[in-house]
């Protein structure tokens, strides 16, 4: 072993990616923004005399919180409070997790990391074993882990092959001792300890896990045990849930906190409604029409670029949308400036699927580098998307079936369905339909393809364009459109196998074709926003959104 990784890991990323990650324009620092507040505000004394209560909105009652099962920010957020992966990723930072340290090989295909003696939440040890169990649960077919797509770009010997049908035995990730797991690369991966951060990665006890079918543990207080800063105590469905201080986390003498209720509130006037009465400390989501006053004046207001894209998806098994004219008309018809600014909240129009965000192995970013594909950012080109209509059998709209345009329940994906709807309408004299479901609901019917045009949205899991192209191979979970394209496949398989130069070239033929297949319409790349009390410090997110209260404490 040459390189002994001990102390952090920084995160590749754009240089100025985050200089605008603020709630207002005098003030360019925020509790989230540096490694160096983030370890200030971990060690800092947080007031004896003040209750340290944390009330939060988590939005959507997430459809589960077992790490293993989730595949929602929603649970994500609550999953990052309760669990602890090798790793955990800090405001672009990688520290060391439950892995205290990491020794890379000279050829970068063996990772050995040294775990802390640590504990679950009920007291018993958690060892190397428990991370070899949770990793090939998240493998083997039989969990059908919406997540098992991701083992891929791990390059972790065997684990693509266990995903698809192989044998766990031959996954090359073996526990040396309760404190020690070796890790076999098949490739050597340059992102892969800022991956293991993720919630997929963080371990699950076998005896929890198996104490109720279907991840139904992780919510029932008497079987989630956990081995993060927090445990849950408490778990109302539709309602909100109870996380306590975790006294046996390796960590706890710096988590302040002693607890968190959270609420699930999905709509954001309802949410803001609470904040502003001061009922809650910290919302993730506020009414569109209050964002541009609340950039100008509210100093508790945060904005951050986020590694995503927002898009729609069509059902490609329906001869509705078969034709890829009819596709691109659709999407040249979109006016993304409107939108944008009609949001209000710092989003990019998007003409492609990877954000802004990505250096490829030139120092270039990805967005700009792969250009718009002709697609325009406003209605420039809507000559050419009546003329596709026209040549698709459609003159103006004419004989254009009606269909309807899904999305889960939100003021503000209601406005963006609502403006598609009237562009639709204005721009190509097609006629539309709205639904609404909620959160839980919609997922479901999404992956079962029991929609026409529907709501999409993704965020990267890992600093590389492929933790967002990969969503739409052909047997990935995500895939809702059911786009199936064979040289799509084989071209992210094989960038997760090269690096440099060879890893970008793939990806951007990737894009190529997604973009001119156009299974999907995109139609702004993420910004992230929230509310949170000036009392409330040393909180942190995630450079993929992710929220952390691990060293959060109430201030007044």
């Amino acid at each position: 072993m040459k390189r002994v990784f001990s102390l952090l890991l920084v995160v590749v990323m754009v240089a100025g990616l985050f200089a605008g990650c603020a709630p207002k324009a005098e003030d360019t620092t925020t509790p989230a923004t540096t490694a160096a507040a983030t370890e200030a505000a971990t060690t800092a004394p947080a007031p004896a005399e003040v209750p340290q209560i944390l009330k939060w909105n988590v939005g959507a009652d997430p459809k589960t919180i077992d790490p293993t099962l989730n595949g929602a920010s929603d649970g994500g957020d609550v999953i990052n409070q309760t669990f602890e992966a090798l790793t955990r990723e800090k405001s672009g930072v990688v520290y060391p997790g439950i892995a205290e340290s990491w020794e890379v090989s000279e050829d970068g295909l063996t990772i050995v990391f040294k775990l802390r003696d640590s504990k679950w939440s009920d007291g018993s040890p958690l060892t190397a074993n428990d991370f070899v169990y949770s990793w090939k649960r998240g493998m083997d077919p039989a969990t059908a882990s919406e997540y098992s797509w991701i083992w891929e770009y791990t390059n972790v010997v065997g684990a693509y092959e266990a995903v698809n049908g192989g044998s766990l035995d031959d996954v090359g990730v073996t526990a040396l001792d309760d404190n020690t797991l070796e890790v076999k690369l098949s490739t050597q991966t340059d992102y892969i300890v800022s991956l293991l951060s993720f919630y997929h990665f963080m371990p699950t006890k076998q005896s929890s896990v198996e104490a109720k079918a279907d991840g139904a543990w992780a919510k029932d207080p008497a079987t989630a045990v956990s081995n993060g800063p927090f445990m849950l105590t408490s778990y109302e469905i539709g309602k909100g849930l109870t996380l306590e201080k975790n006294p046996n986390y390796w960590n706890a003498e710096n988590v302040k906190l002693e607890k968190i209720e959270a609420v699930f509130i999905d709509e954001a006037s309802t949410a803001y409604q609470a904040y502003q009465a001061n009922e809650l400390y910290f919302i993730p989501d506020v009414p569109a029409a209050e964002i541009p006053r609340l950039i100008a004046e509210d100093p508790e207001f945060y904005v951050y670029p986020l590694l995503g894209t927002y898009y729609f998806n069509f059902n490609l098994n329906l001869d509705l949308f078969s034709d890829a004219r009819v596709r691109r008309a659709l999407t040249l018809a979109i006016d993304r400036e409107l939108i944008t600014e009609t949001l209000g909240a710092g989003q990019v129009p998007a003409a492609g699927f990877v954000p802004p965000g990505f250096l490829d192995a030139d120092g270039n970013d990805f967005f700009e580098t792969a250009g718009n594909y002709g697609i325009p950012t406003d209605l420039s080109k809507l000559d050419e998307a009546k003329a596709l209509l026209a040549e698709a059998g459609y003159p103006d709209g004419a004989g254009f079936p009606e269909f309807t345009i899904m999305y889960n329940t939100s003021e503000a994906h209601k406005m963006v369905a609502e403006m598609i709807q009237e562009m639709f309408k204005t721009n190509l004299g097609i006629n539309t339909k709205l639904e609404n479901q909620e959160w839980a609901v919609f997922q479901d019917t999404r992956k079962e393809g029991n929609y026409e045009l529907s709501r999409g949205g993704w965020l990267t899991d890992y600093m590389d364009p492929s933790g967002l192209l990969s969503i739409f191979t052909s047997q990935n979970a995500y895939n809702d459109p059911k786009f199936n394209n064979a040289e799509y496949d084989e071209l992210l398989s094989n960038s997760s196998k090269t690096g440099g130069k060879e890893h970008f070239d793939l990806l951007y033929q990737a894009q190529d074709i997604l973009m001119n297949e156009l299974p999907i319409i995109p139609v702004y790349h993420y910004s992230d926003f929230m509310l949170a009390k000036d009392a409330l410090v040393g909180w942190d997110r995630s450079v993929l959104g992710t929220i952390d209260f691990s060293g959060a404490y109430i201030a007044e």
